[in-house]
Parts: C-alpha cells; structure tokens; sequence
C-alpha cells in the first residue's frame, strides 16, 4: 500500500507490552513507570486480527517488540499464530537479549526468522550503570543461542550519543565483527523535541523512505514514531484505523509529547 507522498508501507511493528525487565537510562526513570492497565493492553487474537487485516493493505513485514517482548506470558504463541498468516514472509523481534538463550529454540520452532538485540556496551559495569539492573553476561548467552538455533541474521542495535567511534560503541563494534553479527548504530532520540537522526548500519530515521506502521500495546496504530497520532483499533476497527493512519501519515516526523520509548517499540 501507498501513502499519499508514494511511499510503499509494508511493514508493521507491534509493541505487545510495556513492561521491561531492565531500565535503561534513556528509556525510562529508575523507579519504573506507570504501566498500562492489564485489561487495556491487546489479547493476542486482537493483535492476529490486526495483522490479518493490516496483510490486505500490503504488509508483509512484522517486528514485535515491547518494552520486552519476552516478558510478555505465551509470546512464543503468538509468534505461531503470525508466522502462520501465509502473507508474512518477514517475522522478526526485538529484545534486550536478557531471556534470549531460554527463548532461542522455542521462537525459532514457533517461526520467527531473525533478531535484533539492544546492547550498547561490553564492559559489564557500564552495562549494569546503563540498563540499572542488567547481566551482561545474559544477553551474551542468549546472542549465542540466537545464532546456535539459527535466527538469522542476529542484529546488534547500539545506542550512541554522537558516534559509532564513541568508547562504548567501538567495544560493541568489535564483539559484532567477533561473531559475525551486523551492528546498527542508533542515535539516541528525544521524542519531545522530535530530535532522530538515520540508522547507522540500517535503514530506519529516514522520513523519505519510512515503510512502516506501528501497533501499539493497548490498541492505537501510529503513522510515526515522532507523531501524537493514533488510531485505535478497538474504536474504529483494525481496518478503519490502519487506513486513517496510512491517511494521515506524516511526510516527516515532527514531535511526539503522548508516549514514549517503553510503549511505542522504538
């Protein structure tokens, strides 16, 4: 499907939870934030409807996400349920790595292709003063068993202030060349003042080519990451709201003052 500046959206990201077993710093405050109430948050046969539905206007490309997806009770099921709708021919995930090596095999069997995993440091005390409360040591182990169990390709996302050359970066870059892996480059964003820059290594935060909807964890399809707009499926139907926000998709993004990191997927 077109938008109205001609651009093909065939992909549709779903954040399945807010919830989030670590907290990094440029995420979310130290003390954890309010969380979407239980009954508010997508059953999985809603978020297959959606997926159903979003496949006749051309999707063929999902990417769950979460906060943490993996912290999400039953997520292997619905991995089932999606990599079963013959139209999706791109089924991917991303994590912060952490329950990845329990996950690996089952996510694989289930039908999911490929990974991406937030790491943005390989030095175990810097890992822990970004993520508060993480183990290094856990997503390495579950990167190992991404690749063992044959999830490919695995992608390495860094977040970085300024430069893949930054101290932090490079440590990563080096662990990606180490295994084989691919590394991305992200610039952190500040969905406030609608600062992002393009993925270094990929091919998101570029406006001009952007291909992607995204499905919220209590409902709301967004046109763009940097936009308070939202259209909710429970209200409008997943049809009607995947066509208003295909409508009302922005040339370029601009601010976004409703949500945040945790609940929108990144």
């Amino acid at each position: 499907m077109f938008d109205r500046f001609e651009r093909n959206i065939n992909y549709l990201r779903i954040s399945v939870t807010d919830r989030c077993n670590l907290r990094c710093t440029y995420c979310m405050p130290a003390e954890g934030v309010p969380l979407v109430h239980h009954e508010d948050i997508l059953r999985y046969v809603e978020i297959v409807e959606v997926v159903k539905a979003a496949v006749q206007f051309g999707i063929n490309k999902v990417r769950i996400t979460g906060g943490e997806p993996l912290v999400r009770k039953g997520i292997v099921g619905l991995v089932e349920m999606i990599a079963a709708i013959p139209e999706i021919c791109d089924l991917s995930m991303t994590t912060n790595g952490t329950l990845l090596d329990r996950y690996a095999l089952e996510l694989k069997n289930a039908g999911l292709q490929r990974v991406n995993v937030s790491l943005d440091t390989m030095n175990p005390d810097r890992f822990r003063e970004i993520t508060r409360i993480g183990d290094i040591r856990q997503v390495i182990a579950g990167i190992d068993e991404a690749v063992k169990v044959g999830l490919s390709p695995v992608k390495i996302n860094c977040v970085i202030r300024n430069s893949p050359e930054e101290p932090d970066a490079r440590t990563v870059s080096e662990f990606g060349r180490s295994r084989g892996l691919e590394v991305r480059f992200i610039h952190q964003m500040d969905l406030d003042s609608g600062y992002f820059r393009g993925v270094i290594g990929g091919d998101g935060g570029n406006c001009a080519t952007c291909n992607r909807l995204r499905l919220t964890s209590n409902g709301f399809i967004k046109p763009c990451l940097f936009s308070n707009s939202g259209y909710s499926i429970r209200e409008l139907s997943a049809r009607n709201a995947i066509e208003q926000a295909l409508e009302n998709k922005p040339e370029c993004g601009s601010v976004n003052t409703t949500s945040e990191f945790y609940n929108l997927g990144g």
